[in-house]
């Protein structure tokens, strides 16, 4: 099996020597180089043709983004930011993943040198998968990013950067059983949505295309704590339904859309008639946390047969497990196809499960929804 050829784009010498030596330990992973800012990465480019690049924020003679911005319009390819700007400036990350960047990794303000190693397993990871992700899925994000500029629509993407975690299933957190139809009954439904890397955008495109009539929804979006609530935002901005971070006791009322915070679960439990969110410390499932499994068996327990599964792209496969939960209890599922996935991890392990019901490319998936809504 032939490696992943991977560029290393960053101004400090330190963070490249550590990230060449971090690389270099995966057996999967060759570096074939370095370079210092843009102008040389752009040489080393034409003249190493490596299959992913990782690429630093801030850099002299040229910024990260704007090098970005030359690269996915003149010679797409897969790209993984590096920096400590992603963490405290999510407005740049979500520019940086907009423009075609596959996911990101935040490097430690401080003790760099002692610290840094710990995300090794976690830049490992997202390379490779980034390695996988197709020419035609990069010109298609720069594409959309384009279209929304010129009709100065806003934009948002994100991915998550967090360190390897034991590995759980959602049982750490909420015990499998079955629905609970002892509940004073309701007609109100719950549309519950998962999505990892590529997820932000994909979740945008979904949320644009809902009427403010559209049942309360729940989103599990593996994000870091940072990042959650400005994403929040920003989708609040782009949709037709009150977008909001997830509050513990918060009601979930129709026309709203309620995301689970960075490093807590989000639960749905019952208040009587009512839903309501409830936010959960436990560990991280699946390597994950928020975890959609977790979200998706809460739903289950609570909502049953009201409530809709969706599934759409990201990397691994957290959710799959919960929505074949979800179809088991009679709530209609749907995962996002592989041609219009960032990385095809987390809809294709449910779809090898036979737990989506229908795959469909993003930009039907709201028209479905509402269709499920409606019966």
């Amino acid at each position: 099996m032939s490696k992943t050829k991977v560029l290393i784009v960053d101004d400090s010498a330190l963070v490249r020597n550590m990230l060449e030596e971090m690389l270099s330990s995966d057996p999967a992973i060759e570096v074939v180089g370095t370079a210092s800012d843009p102008y040389m990465a752009r040489d080393k480019i034409k003249q190493l043709h490596p299959d992913v690049l990782t690429l630093d924020v801030e850099m002299p003679r040229m910024d990260g983004v704007t090098f970005l911005k030359n690269l996915m319009r003149l010679h797409p390819m897969p790209v993984v930011m590096v920096s400590t700007l992603t963490e405290v400036g999510a407005d740049v990350t979500f520019e940086a993943l907009e423009l075609g960047a596959v996911d990101f990794v935040t490097k430690p303000k401080i003790d760099l040198v002692n610290t840094f190693e710990d995300y090794t397993a976690e830049i490992c990871r997202k390379v490779k998968a980034a390695a996988g992700v197709s020419k035609m899925a990069l010109e298609r994000k720069y594409a959309r990013y384009s279209a929304n500029l010129q009709s100065k629509a806003p934009v948002v993407s994100s991915s998550p950067a967090k360190k390897v975690a034991e590995k759980y299933t959602a049982d750490a957190v909420l015990a499998k059983r079955s629905f609970n139809n002892r509940h004073f009954r309701t007609t109100d439904k719950v549309i519950a949505l998962g999505a990892s890397t590529g997820g932000t955008e994909a979740i945008k495109e979904v949320l644009m295309r809902l009427p403010a009539r559209t049942p309360g929804i729940v989103i599990t979006q593996h994000i870091p704590a940072a990042f959650s609530l400005p994403f929040a935002k920003r989708m609040d901005s782009v949709s037709e339904m009150t977008v909001m971070q997830a509050e513990d006791g918060q009601q979930i009322l129709p026309g709203h859309v309620y995301i689970a915070p960075g490093g807590r679960h989000l639960l749905i439990a019952r208040d009587g008639a009512r839903y309501i969110c409830r936010l959960n410390d436990g560990p991280p499932v699946n390597r994950h946390k928020p975890s959609v499994d977790v979200m998706f068996r809460s739903v289950v327990q609570n909502v049953g047969p009201n409530s809709i599964g969706v599934l759409l792209t990201g990397m691994g496969n957290d959710g799959a497990e919960g929505l074949k939960e979800l179809q088991g209890v009679g709530a209609p599922t749907l995962a996002q196809d592989e041609k219009t996935s960032v990385v095809w991890g987390m809809p294709g392990e449910a779809v090898k499960l036979g737990a989506a019901d229908m795959v469909l490319p993003l930009e039907k998936i709201a028209q479905k929804i509402i269709d499920f809504a409606d019966q």
